[in-house]
């Protein structure tokens, strides 16, 4: 099961967490600073997983992949496989990349909501529901279409709103 999925940038700062499994939210920062600083002590060209017993308790990885000013973690328990989880970390980032066109920390920042978008099409309480980039672009961009017909509804009906217009 997927425990965690974080986004932290090179300079320790939390732009996303999610906890699949309930963690104390006070927590979360020592949980955030201590996989920063295993994440940021390791050399550049050294495995991209990480055993994290000692962050997250027994039989626990993380899987990251380091872009740009960006490290995107995915932390799991041993009944996934290493290979599928940095495999979904990719897919996660490529269909970032399509959204934003070329994803950066800005993008994460300023559009928090879409990024929960995508997460929450890709995983489903810590279980993996979606892995093509192509169908969760067209999700999200369905459910972008329906936020913005939504918004554009009005409950006041035209004859009242026309009259208030002039």
């Amino acid at each position: 099961m997927i425990q965690a999925v974080m986004v932290i940038s090179t300079l320790g700062k939390p732009r996303l967490l999610k906890f699949y499994n309930f963690q104390d939210p006070e927590k979360h920062q020592e949980l955030v600073r201590s996989v920063f600083q295993s994440l940021s002590a390791r050399p550049e060209g050294v495995s991209n997983f990480v055993e994290a017993d000692a962050i997250f308790g027994p039989g626990t990885k993380l899987v990251y992949k380091h872009l740009a000013t960006l490290y995107f973690i995915f932390v799991f328990d041993s009944s996934e496989n290493e290979l599928a989880m940095l495999d979904l970390v990719q897919v996660f980032v490529e269909t970032l990349n399509r959204c934003f066109k070329n994803v950066c920390e800005l993008d994460i920042v300023f559009n928090f909501n879409k990024l929960h978008t995508v997460l929450d099409e890709m995983i489903l309480r810590g279980q993996v529901i979606e892995t093509s980039s192509e169908q969760i672009m067209k999700s999200v961009e369905e459910i972008a279409r329906l936020e913005k017909q939504s918004s554009t509804t009005s409950l006041i009906p035209k004859s009242i709103s026309e009259r208030f217009s002039r």
